[in-house]
């Protein structure tokens, strides 16, 4: 077998990463979240604001294990996409994860929200939370690197 026949048989056979929507206006915030899902087994997409994530979401090949939403964003912020996503019985059943620098207790979040993240972000709180919502255990926790 040559190797790229090698190499074409490995990547069929490898498992499909659950794919992650980061909704963040902050670049660095929304490239290092990215970052610590990939290397926890996640393919990730970014957006920049509400708008642009519901635009994805119809572009997209399939719909993503979770959405990774911040809710203070310019355009399109958290409250007005949530309320956007509600309408739609096919995003719905979309989990979000909703952070914030705001302290945000169960009864004032937007409607639809499976969790909320504090700012500034655990990376194993956010392992913890991806995990669960794909229903999988990915790759070590960012502590189990970083020890």
């Amino acid at each position: 077998m040559s190797d790229s026949e090698s190499t074409e048989a490995t990547s069929l056979v490898e498992p499909k990463r659950p794919l992650v929507l980061v909704v963040d206006d902050d670049d660095a915030i929304r490239e290092a979240i990215c970052e610590l899902l990939d290397d926890a087994g996640f393919a990730t997409v970014g957006a920049r604001h509400g708008l642009e994530a519901l635009g994805l979401l119809t572009t997209l090949p399939k719909a993503p294990a979770f959405i990774l939403l911040d809710l203070m964003m310019p355009v399109m912020d958290g409250w007005v996409f949530c309320r956007r996503r509600w309408k739609s019985r096919t995003l719905r059943e979309i989990p979000v994860i909703l952070t914030s620098s705001v302290d945000m207790s169960e009864s004032n979040r937007p409607t639809g929200i499976d969790a909320f993240l504090p700012k500034p972000i655990d990376a194993d709180a956010v392992w913890r939370l991806a995990t669960r919502l794909a229903r999988t255990r990915l790759g070590p926790r960012p502590s189990d690197v970083l020890h």
